[in-house]
């Protein structure tokens, strides 16, 4: 089984450089304009309850089934939610010091980022492990940066820090999945691009 994780499109918060967890933002103009249609086409796409994955599901795989799955939700930022580093580090000491720490800690009225992690990694692998029994061929799954980099920083081989797998916007990482159901481990085959080739930096 192989899975192909895939970040949303661009969204008019984030355009603008905002902190966008559980914001139901929906996709730029721009963002809808620079996805194209994927070279395959799954019956079945898992997204989360927030329009940016739907949205971008409906683009990327037109007529496929779009199921939702709430603990593959972005992280909660909490009190940044909506607003720019730059703002947040000017008015707010509580998150001065998070970001200090690394932003391990439990984000100012928001969540962890072990609180997430352990969210989105439970949701990720009861997916995995149903799709497995299954026999799906390819698991696609529209989702955010966040829960890319959590995956991939609990699962995903090579082994790397968990900012390293910051993912642009539209695209995604295609994972060999064969040893998941004994080695609960994720290959990277290689990076994906959903956007137009115009579009691409």
């Amino acid at each position: 089984m192989r899975i192909e994780v895939i970040r949303h499109g661009r969204t008019v918060l984030q355009e603008e450089h905002r902190y966008v967890g559980r914001t139901d933002d929906s996709l730029s103009p721009a963002g809808v304009q620079e996805l194209e249609v994927a070279p395959y086409a799954p019956a079945h796409v898992y997204v989360t309850p927030l329009q940016r994955t739907r949205q971008t599901a409906e683009l990327i795989f037109p007529g496929a089934c779009l199921v939702e799955v709430p603990g593959l939700g972005e992280m909660d930022f909490g009190r940044a939610e909506g607003h720019t580093h730059q703002e947040m580090m000017e008015r707010d000491a509580d998150y001065r010091a998070w970001v200090e720490r690394g932003c391990v800690g439990q984000c100012p009225g928001g969540e962890s980022r072990d609180e997430f992690s352990t969210r989105v990694c439970e949701a990720f692998a009861r997916l995995a492990d149903d799709a497995q029994s299954q026999g799906t061929d390819v698991l696609a799954i529209v989702a955010h940066g966040g829960t890319i980099m959590a995956v991939m920083d609990r699962f995903g081989l090579p082994r790397r820090e968990f900012f390293s797998w910051h993912t642009e916007h539209g695209c995604g990482l295609l994972l060999d999945a064969s040893t998941w159901a004994h080695e609960r481990v994720l290959r990277l085959v290689r990076e994906t691009d959903h956007r137009r080739k115009e579009s691409r930096v």
